[in-house]
């Protein structure tokens, strides 16, 4: 199956024409211009072949670094059935040939996840991310009923947009149920082309995939008091708890990612947010039973000392997938991206490189 595609996604919901920046000033139509340079990625390759990853033109700069405030700039919005979504692509989106790589992150953070494997992705795909509804600086309506399949289809709202129609697929945690939905939609051979999917840590295969305690307060009964309870303090200390002993995250990147999460009073609604977990179990047949059946390449990249989809997860995806590739970082936790970012891309490249070989 190393050479196939399948079509991605169903009909999008129609989106907005016109784009603006997070400042509320349009940006042109005809052009969608970049705002400030900004690192993230477009897509390509002929239709019928496995778009390539090439490196940067020569001269290029690769090293990237960039702080929240930065991030906040740069960030681009689209709106999708009256809701407002923020959403990210690198500085040469329009004016290289490389393929695209969708960036899809998890639950209960953001497109941040990706800062700091971005650079070396950056210099091998046109990169898109979507802060999804609910997250991160997107809109975060208060009674609003979050699903997966409805994030699917904003993701396909924004591929369409952009006039993307062959895409790779890097996902993590809530990312991986969205991406598994847009699989299962391949098989009806719809909107745009899957050459590959990249899963990091998350919960694939239900019943092994082990939820946290506050995970399991805010799916239950008392999760909207458990939201009105949630504070800074609470969230850092289960957040770290998820990260490998020696990869644990910094004292900056733990007020980054809260800063996130509580804007726009986001970590009020995350009881309505993890609905997530009952929706994976009513889907199982669809979700795990798509990631046997499907042409389309996947992967999965483990951290192996995650308490939540660590060598449990590992096992079923295989038991789920035989025919699929499986990295595990036996150092490393829920967060493969920021804990070990360049062992994360390294293995994804290393990965499509050994696709390439085999259908040439």
């Amino acid at each position: 199956t190393s050479g196939s595609v399948g079509a991605l996604g169903g009909k999008p919901p129609r989106a907005t024409r016109q784009l603006r920046r997070m400042d509320g000033s349009s940006i042109p139509n005809e052009s969608i211009q970049d705002l400030t340079p900004n690192p993230l990625g477009p897509g390509g390759g002929r239709r019928g072949a496995t778009a390539r990853p090439v490196a940067a033109p020569r001269g290029r700069r690769q090293n990237w670094a960039v702080d929240l405030h930065t991030w906040r700039t740069q960030a681009r919005t689209l709106e999708v059935r009256g809701h407002r979504l923020a959403w990210w692509r690198d500085e040469d989106f329009d004016s290289r040939d490389a393929p695209v790589l969708l960036l899809i992150h998890g639950f209960p953070t953001s497109s941040w996840d990706w800062h700091r494997a971005w650079p070396d992705l950056a210099a091998r795909f046109r990169l898109i991310a979507l802060d999804m509804l609910g997250f991160g600086l997107s809109e975060k309506p208060r009674r609003h009923a979050y699903s997966i399949a409805e994030q699917a289809g904003f993701h396909q709202a924004l591929l369409a947009e952009l006039g993307v129609d062959r895409v790779h697929v890097l996902a993590h945690d809530y990312g991986d149920s969205v991406a598994q939905e847009l699989l299962a939609r391949s098989a009806d051979g719809e909107a745009a082309a899957a050459s590959s999917v990249c899963f990091l840590n998350g919960g694939l295969i239900p019943g092994r995939h082990h939820p946290r305690p506050i995970q399991r307060l805010l799916a239950g009964p008392l999760g909207p008091l458990v939201s009105r309870l949630l504070n800074e303090s609470r969230f850092r200390k289960s957040f770290s708890r998820v990260f490998g002993p020696r990869t644990r995250p910094s004292d900056a990147l733990l007020g980054e990612s809260w800063e996130l999460i509580s804007e726009g009073g986001g970590h009020r609604i995350a009881h309505r947010l993890i609905r997530y977990m009952a929706e994976r179990r009513a889907m199982r047949d669809r979700w795990v039973g798509i990631l046997g059946t499907t042409p389309v390449p996947l992967c999965l990249i483990d951290g192996l000392l995650d308490p939540v989809s660590g060598s449990d997860t590992v096992a079923g995806f295989r038991e789920a997938a035989p025919a699929a590739h499986v990295v595990e970082l036996p150092e490393v936790g829920h967060y493969p991206q920021l804990e070990d970012p360049q062992a994360v891309t390294n293995a994804h490249r290393d990965w499509l490189e050994s696709l390439d070989s085999r259908s040439s």
